[in-house]
C-alpha cells in the first residue's frame, strides 16, 4: 500500500466504522483510480450546491414534497439519467463523472439521491437489489422506493421485480431481505465489483489489480478477490505476486471450490519460474 498514496487514501475513508464513512468523499477518492489529481473539494462543493438548488425550490416543505422536489430538480431539470448507450463505460461508475455528464448507473446515480437527500435531511438509502440498484426512504412508516436510472421513478414490489427480471434475465422472487437497505460498506464493494467487471471484461489488468487492491482493504476476508487479483497479476506477468496471492487464498480458504483448478494454476506457473532460474 505504501507505494500508492490513492490507496492509502482510500483506506483513510473507509477503515472506520459504517456510520462514519463518508460515502461521496469515498467515491471520489475511489475516481482517483482514474484520475489522480482529482480535485475533491470541488466536487463535494457541487453536490452542496445541487442540494441547496433544489431546497430553494422547496422551502418549509414536508418530508414527502421535499423528496418530490429532489427528483424533480435532480432527474427533470437538471437532467441526470441512466445511461443506456453504453452501460459499460467505466466514467458511469466515477462520481466526478457522473456530475460532469449527468449520466451514470443505478448505483452512482443512488448515490448522488443519496447524498443530496443526506445534505436535505433526507434519509434516503441504498437498496441492493439483484442486478439493479434503487433507493427508498421511510416517511410516516411506509417505505417509498425510487429508481434513480429512470428518472427518479416510484417503484412498487412487482415493478422492482420486472427491473430485476430484466437485470438478470429471469424472474426472481423477491424477500423482505431483498429490500432492507445497505450498509456503506455494501454500497462501495457494490460500486467496486461493478468496476472490476468492467477492467476484466477490457483485459486492462492493471486497473482490474487497483480495483482489487481497494476491494481488499474493504473486504479483506474475501477469498475471490485474492485468487482473482493472482489471475490479474499473472496476465501482467508478475508471476511471484500472483503465486502469492493463491498461496494465501489456497491458505485461508482450503475447501474452496475451486480449489484444485487454483492448485494447477499454482503447479503450472511455479514450473515456468523454475525454467527460468
Amino acid at each position: 500500500m505504501g507505494a500508492d498514496p490513492a490507496l492509502r487514501q482510500w483506506a483513510a475513508e473507509v477503515e472506520r466504522p459504517d456510520r462514519e464513512i463518508d460515502l461521496a468523499r469515498a467515491a471520489l477518492v475511489l475516481a482517483r483510480v482514474e484520475y489522480a489529481d482529482l480535485d475533491i473539494g470541488a466536487y463535494l462543493g457541487r453536490l452542496g450546491e445541487l442540494a441547496a438548488e433544489a431546497e430553494a425550490g422547496c422551502r418549509k416543505c414536508t418530508d414527502l414534497n421535499l423528496l418530490h422536489r429532489v427528483r424533480e430538480y435532480l432527474f427533470a431539470e437538471q437532467g441526470f439519467t441512466g445511461n443506456r448507450v453504453d452501460y459499460r463505460d467505466p466514467r458511469n461508475s466515477f462520481l466526478n463523472d457522473v456530475l460532469d455528464r449527468r449520466l451514470g448507473i443505478p448505483i452512482t446515480l443512488s448515490l448522488l439521491l443519496i447524498e443530496v437527500g443526506r445534505q436535505l435531511g433526507l434519509a434516503i438509502e441504498g437498496i441492493g437489489l439483484p442486478g439493479h440498484f434503487v433507493t427508498g426512504v421511510r416517511l410516516g412508516g411506509e417505505q417509498i422506493l425510487l429508481d434513480p436510472f429512470n428518472g427518479g421513478a416510484i417503484l412498487t414490489p412487482d415493478l422492482c421485480a420486472d427491473l430485476v427480471a430484466r437485470a438478470v434475465g429471469q424472474r426472481v422472487s423477491l424477500t423482505e431481505a431483498d429490500f432492507a437497505p445497505v450498509t456503506k460498506r455494501q454500497l462501495l464493494g457494490r460500486m467496486l465489483r461493478n468496476l472490476k467487471g468492467i477492467y476484466w471484461q477490457r483485459e486492462e489488468w492493471e486497473k482490474a489489480v487497483e480495483i482489487v487492491d481497494r476491494l481488499l482493504v474493504l473486504e479483506p476476508r474475501t477469498g475471490e478477490e485474492w485468487r482473482d487479483r493472482g489471475v490479474a497479476l499473472a496476465h501482467l506477468g508478475d508471476f511471484r505476486r500472483g503465486l502469492a496471492d493463491w498461496e494465501r487464498y489456497l491458505t485461508d480458504f482450503p475447501n474452496a471450490p475451486d480449489g484444485e483448478k487454483v492448485r494447477g494454476q499454482l503447479r503450472r506457473v511455479r514450473q515456468r519460474l523454475s525454467q527460468l532460474n
